[in-house]
């Protein structure tokens, strides 16, 4: 679970690196300092995500172990 979940978060900023280029709208978010705010919102909601199908995934092999 653990090597799982750190994997995850490693993929995911290792594609936040490689998002990096001279696009208008990077340029933008960059001049004013703004892109941290997509960035963190976007990493809060999948952390979410991550956490509630790793729950799900826990309470399943519960109710298969009861069977």
């Amino acid at each position: 679970m653990k090597r799982i979940s750190s994997l995850t978060i490693l993929t995911l900023f290792c594609s936040l690196l490689f998002a990096q280029g001279d696009s208008g709208a990077n340029s933008f978010f960059a001049s004013n300092l703004k892109i941290f705010v997509p960035v963190g919102v976007l990493t809060i909601i999948l952390l979410c995500i991550f956490l509630f199908l790793f729950s799900i995934e826990k309470r399943l092999k519960k109710l298969e172990k009861e069977n």
